[in-house]
């Protein structure tokens, strides 16, 4: 498990996005990133899934997105303690741990047939997300030169939506798909005996594709395990934590990053979550045609982080980053204003806009942060948070029914999208600042540079 080499001596080896020296490790890691989104997105839906499954209300299903991102926010610290103690690949190696531990007590969880052994599991996958992403991010960030390392994280990120698909497929075909149909009223009204059955026989369906990522999580393990990585520092493993954290603190555009990472985690995980809701309650549709609808945003969200990622060669990443929040803005409104299908398509179409915010925020947050980097990465690994508080927040609303809005009476489900709209607010002044304060003098300097 020795790490062989250094940034500068990687850097020396290659001056493109990906040094050829550091191809191989970079696919591997890269690799997490798909592993990961796939966590993340076959578990959306399942908070609708429990709800029936289990006969809960839309804020106690909500409960998923809590303990799932609970577990980013407390272990992030930690796990870049253990990080800068120890490597990048010892961080990845116990994430890949957790990660299949706590999917494989899905096991006992659907066995049990109460809903607090999933929370658990999930809390415990997401523990070791936080020390996959405390890991893979800033390693991705180091793999090179540091002028090509917000492409170079935006290129790996790429990968990420594609586990999503997978997950949100997954979700549709081998969970939604194949539940009993009985409506939640239906099992209400059934024996005892008759729910026990039905209940136990869902459970089932929902436990098997975490065993099977389980295993996959498991081969990556020992393939990790097996490879020599680069280090990606010059070897000062001592925590220091007091004088990092006082640096950090003094640094505004990482302080400001922060927020607007928590800020968009709680957007994503919102307009992702309830497609399904928006769909079932505005327009009738059963769970697995809405997923569909879920599984288009995903396929647009992967598009445009392409096309993004190509553009950040000829255009900022604040002023990117803060046009594609005001599209996403818009885009929320249109959502909430408009009754129909068009809303729907209004909601799909936000995630051509969220696709560059992530991996964006955390460059910007991190440039030039050095031998920081480890502990800074934790701040913006905890402030995925957002996703934990905002979704039984918009689940409340939802279950609310209506909501009156000065004269007019709005449906709560469309509703529930001015908590996403505050978001991209605070995510387009963030990149505006960024352009203003950072992007342009760079720019400039550059260009007298040339001239």
């Amino acid at each position: 498990m020795a790490d062989t080499g250094n940034r500068t001596e990687a850097t020396a080896r290659g001056s493109g996005v990906i040094p050829s020296a550091l191809l191989v490790p970079f696919i591997l890691v890269t690799t997490l990133f798909a592993l990961w989104g796939f966590a993340n997105d076959v578990t959306n839906p399942m908070v609708k899934a429990f709800s029936r499954i289990l006969q809960m209300s839309n804020f106690q299903g909500s409960l998923v997105q809590f303990a799932f991102y609970g577990g980013y926010f407390a272990m992030a610290f930690p796990a870049a303690l253990f990080i800068k103690r120890f490597s990048y690949k010892a961080g990845i190696l116990v994430g890949l741990g957790l990660y299949a531990t706590g999917a494989l007590l899905f096991i006992p969880g659907s066995m049990m047939m109460v809903f607090w052994p999933f929370l658990v599991a999930y809390f415990i996958i997401t523990c070791g997300l936080s020390f996959l992403e405390t890991s893979a991010n800033p390693y991705v960030l180091a793999m090179g030169p540091e002028e090509t390392a917000t492409r170079r994280l935006n290129f790996a990120q790429s990968f990420n939506p594609m586990g999503s698909l997978l997950g949100m497929f997954t979700a549709q075909q081998i969970i939604l798909a194949r539940l009993n149909p009985a409506t939640a009223d239906e099992r209400a009204a059934m024996d005892p005996e008759a729910l026990q059955a039905v209940t136990a026989s869902d459970l089932g369906i929902v436990r098997v594709p975490y065993v099977g990522i389980a295993l996959v999580i498991i081969a990556v393990f020992v393939i990790i395990a097996a490879t020599k990585m680069p280090a990606a520092s010059s070897g000062d493993r001592s925590l220091n934590v007091g004088p990092t954290l006082r640096r950090l603190l003094s640094n505004k555009r990482y302080l400001e990053g922060v927020i607007a990472q928590f800020f968009y985690v709680g957007a994503q995980i919102m307009c992702w979550t309830f497609i399904i809701h928006y769909a079932t309650l505005e327009l009738g549709m059963g769970e697995v045609t809405a997923q569909g609808y879920n599984i288009v945003a995903m396929i647009i969200f992967v598009t445009s982080r392409f096309i993004c990622t190509f553009l950040l060669k000829y255009v900022s990443p604040g002023g990117l980053l803060m046009t594609l929040a005001i599209g996403g803005g818009l885009l929320t409104i249109g959502t909430i204003a408009i009754q129909g299908i068009v809303g729907l398509h209004c909601l799909v179409g936000i995630s051509a806009c969220m696709s560059l915010m992530f991996p964006t925020i955390y460059g910007i947050a991190l440039r030039g942060l050095g031998d920081d980097t480890k502990i800074a990465a934790a701040g913006l690994i905890m402030s995925i948070l957002g996703g934990s508080v905002m979704p039984p927040l918009q689940g409340a609303i939802i279950d609310m029914g209506t909501v009156s809005m000065g004269p007019f009476t709005v449906a709560a489900v469309r509703a529930s999208f001015v908590l996403p709209l505050i978001c991209f607010v605070v995510i387009a002044h963030y990149g505006w600042r960024t352009f203003s304060r950072h992007d342009k003098p760079a720019a400039l300097g550059t260009q007298r540079q040339s001239t």
